[in-house]
């Protein structure tokens, strides 16, 4: 007869109740084995959100996982990105400068965005994080603890390379996509037949 399954070990095995649900709980698994995440939430949309997160989490630290290396979180990678562009536009020529400059902006805009989402005053914290840059302190990011700005590698805040690498590549496509439409077609509108 073929296996029916692969038996393990724990040190308690309880019944507990989650909300109106009754739901066995295994408890001390050896290395850590089995894990089981349990939401509740309001509604299914909310739901389906906080299960979609915890996959990208997931998904994130799986890769993190293959490819150990990390960058700076807080926004700081993003500004010193941003300066690096903004350093070869001004070398450039043509059209080319522009689209340079647009994207060096928008990578200006990630601390802001960090900041808004948190509830921080945005254009204080991307000031004070410019000026920060500006002096070589190119570790500074968007500090959620104090909300303000704050070293970044003191506060251990990290985020998957490959992750990371991933959101400017799919970035800079969509951009290049939207500059090479050379002409939008516009048709004219269907007559409507009329009804008395």
């Amino acid at each position: 007869a073929g296996k029916l399954g692969r038996l393990g070990t724990c040190k308690t095995v309880k019944e507990i109740m989650i909300g109106e649900d009754t739901v066995i709980k295994f408890d001390g698994v050896p290395k850590g084995e089995a894990c089981t995440i349990v939401l509740r939430g309001a509604s299914t949309h909310l739901l389906d959100e906080m299960e979609r997160s915890i996959h990208d989490a997931l998904c994130i630290l799986t890769q993190t996982i293959r490819e150990s290396r990390v960058v700076l979180g807080g926004g700081c990678c993003e500004l010193l990105m941003a300066q690096a562009v903004a350093q070869e536009s001004v070398k450039t020529k043509g059209k080319e400068a522009l689209a340079m400059d647009a994207f060096a902006r928008a990578l200006r805009q990630i601390p802001a965005i960090l900041a808004d989402n948190a509830g921080f005053d945005a254009a204080d914290i991307v000031t004070s994080l410019r000026s920060e840059h500006s002096q070589g302190n190119h570790w500074m990011g968007v500090c959620m603890e104090t909300g303000s700005i704050g070293d970044m590698r003191k506060y251990g805040v990290t985020e998957s390379y490959k992750s990371k690498l991933q959101c400017l590549t799919s970035a800079s496509e969509a951009a290049e996509m939207i500059l090479r439409v050379d002409d939008i077609v516009k048709c004219a509108p269907r007559p409507r037949e009329q009804r008395h």
